[in-house]
């Protein structure tokens, strides 16, 4: 079919920009500070800058001051100053609150600011535009673009109009090739441009395998005397196990809204384990579920984030492009940030590019952003807490979060006990097969407190043209009813955060159903299928969800 397509129409710039989170948007406006004359574009798969960014958050502003000093004298959505910070170990009924002055110095939260990122990332947006960055939600990067010597040349843009058979319908329109001298992929965590860059030049053949956590996240507006604008609260414990990593978040800020959040660690054994379901009960927990009596939820979402630290950053250069923020591996998991290093890292890739185009050179390695980040205040950062994951995954949540306190102490003072911990299998390697693990009886949702997975993905604002080629692509269908069905027991019908997935019976024999319009981009697939056998890939247009408020 390819042969019979018009050829696409192209754009040349000098920086093409994959991604309008903080690293790219960072890297577009730092890009027109050093030089107005450099064109820079950015790509956004979702319809408006902000609609497909889930954090918290709580961000340490050290990027923002870098980049625009006097962001403080303007209007901006960074108003909730963190005024109160609070670390609790949970058992079922109970709360142990742990002294903040035995908290490693790096955990604090005093100085930074409770935010909606995605508001955030509007907010930068508007800057980068009126420094004459171009911007185009709702266009997907679908390909990249190489030269004859397999430099990066840009990307392009998926076509639009094509139906579930593949063939073009009467509304069918090309792609635009977007060419440029550099190519900053920003697409965050599990990015499907930079799964592709790791593989074609070996990007992560000397790195750790990259670990990832699922984030779900729920935004409340609560009654005003359960509020208390300022606070953090962050716990861990119940109701995950001693060998399940993860953690938890209530954050409050602006008019009576509250982020509740829960990690889970995606190197869970169990595959009856569903981490939305976990979530749900995390809420009847004693010390949170009254916060929200008398509130009202707005707002669901899922995002998987980079959690290898420092060891499983790739190399993150290569011929006529870079990687930076998330998709470089740049979160800081203790901490539960990475937006502040995503601003820093697109700064940095920024003064490469610029310098690099200033010299007259276009579509070769930026070598020194490569080689500067571990010297950097991102190094610095991820350096201290390199540990904490790998000590969590082998000793269990007590014996690792100890562990890992004490050595984020130590790497306060430049050393630490243990070195540099690997953390050995991939997220996909972990699970045991189903015959050796109990099924987990999760209580029903009671629709006020706790919910189920559909009439959460409503409120994600999710979307997708439903006449479209399904774009979670199974590899071998074969091998996912022997290996992920039949061994597993379909963990994919509980670690999908959307109930995108399902087996379900047909004709005496299950049958694989992907449910694809409920998809909203977590990528959990791509990272926990036991055998990898499913492909998460960029839909049509500005499918998936809207995150308008979250």
């Amino acid at each position: 079919m390819s042969e019979e397509l018009p050829a696409r129409e192209a754009m040349e710039f000098d920086v093409v920009v994959v991604g309008a989170g903080p690293a790219g948007l960072s890297a577009a406006i730092r890009l027109k500070q050093i030089s107005p004359d450099i064109s820079v574009v950015v790509v956004e798969k979702g319809s408006e800058v902000g609609a497909h960014i889930l954090s918290g958050a709580v961000i340490d502003p050290v990027g923002l001051d870098k980049l625009l000093p006097e962001w403080r004298n303007e209007e901006t959505p960074v108003q909730t100053a963190v005024t109160d910070d609070r670390f609790y170990m949970l058992s079922d009924k109970h709360a142990l609150r742990l002294p903040n002055f035995m908290m490693p110095p790096l955990m604090g939260n005093h100085g930074n600011f409770i935010v909606s990122l995605g508001s955030v990332c509007r907010w930068l947006a508007g800057k980068a535009e009126a420094l004459g960055v171009e911007i185009y939600p709702g266009f997907a990067g679908s390909e990249i673009l190489y030269d004859a010597n397999g430099a990066v040349t840009g990307i392009a843009t998926g076509d639009m109009g094509v139906g579930k058979d593949g063939a073009p319908k009467a509304s069918f329109t090309r792609g635009m090739e977007l060419r440029a001298k550099y190519t900053l992929f920003a697409e965050g965590a599990r990015g499907s441009l930079t799964k592709i860059l790791m593989a074609r030049f070996g990007l992560d053949n000397d790195s750790e395998p990259q670990k990832f956590g699922l984030g779900l996240k729920e935004l409340w507006q609560v009654a005003p005397d359960k509020h208390r604008k300022g606070l953090v609260q962050h716990s861990f414990g119940w109701p995950l196990d001693n060998g399940t990593g993860g953690g938890s978040f209530l954050y409050h800020y602006d008019d009576n809204l509250v982020s509740v959040g829960f990690v889970v660690h995606l190197n869970y054994q169990n595959p009856y384990l569903s981490p939305f379901e976990e979530f749900q009960r995390f809420k009847t927990h004693p010390l949170v579920r009254e916060t929200f009596e008398g509130g009202k939820r707005l707002a669901y979402g899922a995002r998987a984030i980079t959690e290898g630290g420092y060891q499983s950053v790739p190399k993150l250069s290569f011929p006529g492009g870079v990687l930076v923020g998330c998709a470089a591996g740049f979160v800081n998991v203790p901490r539960i940030k990475g937006s502040h290093n995503a601003v820093l890292s697109g700064m940095q890739a920024a003064q490469s590019v610029a310098a690099a185009l200033l010299a007259g050179r276009a579509n070769d390695e930026l070598a020194d952003y490569e080689a500067g980040w571990r010297t950097s205040e991102i190094g610095s950062d991820l350096w201290k807490v390199r540990n904490a994951k790998p000590l969590w995954s082998k000793f269990g949540t007590l014996a690792g979060i100890a562990l890992g306190g004490m050595d984020m102490w130590t790497s306060t003072f430049g050393f630490s006990l243990f070195g540099t911990l690997r953390h050995g299998k991939r997220d996909s390697q972990t699970l045991k097969p189903a015959s050796e693990c109990t099924p987990i009886a999760y209580p029903r949702p009671d629709g006020k407190l706790t919910f189920d997975r559909l009439s959460s993905v409503f409120l994600s604002n999710t979307n997708h043209e439903e006449d479209q080629p399904v774009h979670l692509k199974v590899a071998d269908p074969a091998l996912q009813l022997r290996s992920e069905h039949d061994v597993y027991g379909g963990p994919s019908a509980r670690y999908c955060p959307a109930g995108v997935y399902e087996w379900v019976e047909e004709g005496g024999q299950p049958k694989f159903v992907i449910n694809a319009q409920n998809c909203v981009h977590c990528k959990t697939c791509d990272i926990k299928d036991p055998n990898a056998n499913i492909t998460w890939v960029a839909p049509e247009g500005s499918g998936g969800p809207s995150y308008s408020t979250i």
